[in-house]
């Protein structure tokens, strides 16, 4: 039988059904998420019986935690399992900086719901709402329309995504300060993917913003008490003490552009390194070596025909054209 005790046992190396999955604390797994994950590998199981029966349960639930310690077991899911831990949520943004970084290395700009069409790809139901979150944070001031590069985009959607909860309260605690009221009140965040809409920042607070030495008791206090995953405190404090008053999403953004939080997250490289993924390189170029030769074996064989651009689910065309250029 599957017993708590069991699964929770160091270096998770049997988990059942004769199955040896090594080097699982390796991979960030923390022992309170194994449930997490056998219970979907059960669910995977219960819903694929009929295929899964040809090669057995054993080989599948060896396949299913190799996934999940190299980091794909969370493509093409619900948005619910790819949120569900900190490691899912360390491999949605490895993904999608593997999958897309081909934007940035082309230099091409992108719209907040271009963006969200790259997100789709890799979680159809992924919401919109937390992608206008992470643009907001690059855009501050600017129309939702504008355009981003890849690589702003994406170090503010790490904030936003990773520690979406603590955001939620560290902007009810900013609303608190600019109104007055005392912000040292139990803060209880929501973790069922409803996302709460951030109060509405007047103009002239956005400018004039709060001040930092009691902005950064507050979130000291926070740091303390939240269940959720929040940035390294000392490094908050850092942030914090370089200024005397800061805005919110002034806030945000100093903290996507931290060297030392992306660095303590683990998820992304360091901005200079963004567009470098030797393994990644040699895979394509790989793959266009052998559609090169494809294509000159074929030429005289066949009629040449225009390559429709790649749907996304929910989005049509620049984003489409972007995918299409990127293979």
């Amino acid at each position: 039988m599957l017993s708590p005790e069991r699964l929770a046992l160091p270096d998770y190396e049997y988990l059942g059904f004769g199955i040896h999955v090594k080097n699982m604390q390796d991979c960030c797994i923390a022992q309170r998420h194994v449930l997490t994950y056998m219970e979907d590998a059960v669910c995977q199981l219960l819903e694929n019986r009929e295929d899964i029966s040809q090669y057995g349960i054993a080989r599948f639930f060896t396949e299913y935690f190799n996934s999940v310690c190299q980091g794909t077991h969370i493509l093409f899911r619900e948005f619910s399992f790819i949120q569900a831990t900190p490691h899912n949520r360390v491999s949605f943004l490895r993904a999608f900086w593997r999958c897309f970084r081909t934007v940035g290395k082309n230099g091409d700009l992108l719209t907040t719901k271009e963006y969200h069409c790259l997100l789709q790809l890799l979680c159809p139901d992924f919401p919109l709402e937390l992608t206008q979150k992470a643009a907001r944070i690059v855009l501050m001031d600017d129309a939702m329309d504008c355009l981003m590069s890849f690589s702003d985009f994406l170090f503010a959607f790490q904030i936003q995504f990773y520690y979406s909860e603590f955001l939620d309260s560290v902007a009810a605690i900013y609303q608190d300060l600019l109104s007055g009221k005392n912000p040292n009140t139990v803060i209880v965040p929501t973790s069922s993917g409803q996302h709460r809409q951030r109060p509405a920042l007047g103009e002239a607070s956005m400018l004039e913003g709060v001040e930092a030495s009691l902005f950064c008791q507050c979130l000291e206090n926070l740091c303390d008490r939240h269940k959720y995953s929040c940035p390294p405190p000392a490094l908050v404090k850092e942030v914090l003490s370089n200024v005397q008053r800061l805005t919110f999403y002034g806030f945000l953004m100093a903290l996507s552009k931290h060297h030392g939080i992306n660095q303590a997250l683990g998820a992304l490289p360091d901005k200079g390194d963004l567009m470098h993924d030797p393994a990644m390189d040699e895979e394509l170029e790989r793959l266009h070596s052998i559609k090169g030769r494809t294509h000159i074996a074929t030429q005289g064989l066949a009629p040449s025909r225009v390559t429709p651009a790649t749907q996304v689910p929910g989005g049509h065309g620049r984003c489409g054209l972007l995918l299409e250029n990127s293979h």
